[in-house]
């Protein structure tokens, strides 16, 4: 069973220097009020990894900004130029990854696989210092798993054993990402004391750690 604690308290759950997931695409399906929380600790030095780093005053782009962020490992940048700037003045390590390549990388790390082969980035700069292997006479990019210390994802929807369903889209990166962290904090809008149905069960309740109920203090 999943603990029920308040933004704050999740805070606690973070340590400088960690590799931290955040789910979210750009402005959908993103843990705002821990990440709010997150802004207000002294905590520093995080490799993100997340699909991007939204806008200089939003979400994940307000860790951006307050510095905190010392690599990113996203699909893109291109919507925030503060990002862009730090990068430029050698302030943080960037990792750009194809989308696709990305979800599955988080994948392998949660499910236990030492990689993925995909023929996506082959003859681009992608491809650099990675090993290329031949199956079946054509060439793949061996793309290791990426793991996190601790996921923060949000879920339209959970009950109190921890199973997370979503609405629509903002399901994105916030799916995959509870397999392969050792901690898991979903930031949730509803909670309910009655079980799922197991059919809108998106995320098994055995991968989240602790809800945080937006707008309510910890039970």
């Amino acid at each position: 069973m999943a603990k029920i604690i308040s933004a704050t308290e999740a805070t606690k759950l973070f340590k400088s220097n960690q590799t931290l997931m955040i789910g979210g695409f750009l402005e959908c399906g993103l843990p705002n009020q821990v990440i709010g929380e997150l802004l207000k600790t002294d905590m520093n030095g995080w490799t993100l990894i997340a699909n991007d780093t939204s806008t200089p005053n939003t979400n994940k782009g307000r860790l951006i900004s307050a510095r905190k962020i010392q690599k990113a490992i996203v699909s893109h940048i291109g919507t925030n130029p503060e990002t862009v700037a730090q990068f430029n003045a050698g302030e943080i390590e960037v990792e750009l990854v194809p989308q696709g390549t990305l979800a599955e990388r988080i994948r392998a790390g949660g499910a236990g696989l030492g990689g993925i082969l995909t023929p996506v980035g082959l003859n681009t700069e992608v491809a650099k210092n990675k090993q290329i292997i031949t199956v079946d006479e054509c060439d793949y990019l061996l793309e290791t798993p990426l793991k996190a210390d601790v996921a923060l994802i949000y879920a339209t929807y959970a009950d109190k054993f921890g199973n997370l369903s979503f609405y629509g889209s903002t399901r994105n990166f916030n799916a995959v990402m509870p397999p392969a962290a050792k901690i898991v904090i979903a930031e949730v809008d509803e909670l309910s004391d009655a079980p799922l149905n197991p059919n809108q069960i998106v995320v098994a309740g055995v991968f989240v750690d602790y809800l945080v109920v937006r707008g309510q203090n910890a039970a």
